[in-house]
């Protein structure tokens, strides 16, 4: 690791330039959310690390399905589906709407659809 030494100095991680631009600071600062914004956000993208869940929500991307359709699709038990549609509908990713003993899954809203295309066209690139 030859190049260490430049990037971090002799103590990992520390900075050998001591520049201070304060008005950048100031800026990058102001843009800072509350620390209960972060938390939350934290725990919504935590829920994007699950490969079961990120599949549910890209099937519910393309189709409003029932349990029973996203099951087949995955060829997973309707207990494990459930158990992810919990979770997702617990951090409002997910909706649903009864038809009679049915219900039908859909994303909660257009910011769901759009996270999902950002992550793939960034892992893809």
């Amino acid at each position: 690791m030859k190049n260490r030494n430049f990037l971090f100095g002799d103590d990992e991680g520390t900075c050998d330039i001591k520049v201070i631009h304060e008005e950048s600071i100031n800026r990058a600062k102001d843009a800072l959310l509350d620390e209960d914004t972060y938390v939350e956000l934290s725990e919504t993208f935590k829920l994007f690390g699950n490969p079961t869940r990120l599949k549910i929500l890209t099937l519910l991307a393309v189709e409003d399905l029932c349990v029973c359709d996203i099951c087949e699709a995955l060829a997973m038990s309707q207990s494990a589906v459930s158990h992810q549609l919990k979770t997702l509908r617990a951090k409002n990713l997910v909706k649903y709407t009864k038809e009679g003993k049915q219900a039908r899954y859909s994303l909660a809203d257009k910011h769901v659809i759009e996270i999902l295309k950002i992550g793939i066209e960034h892992v893809l690139e």
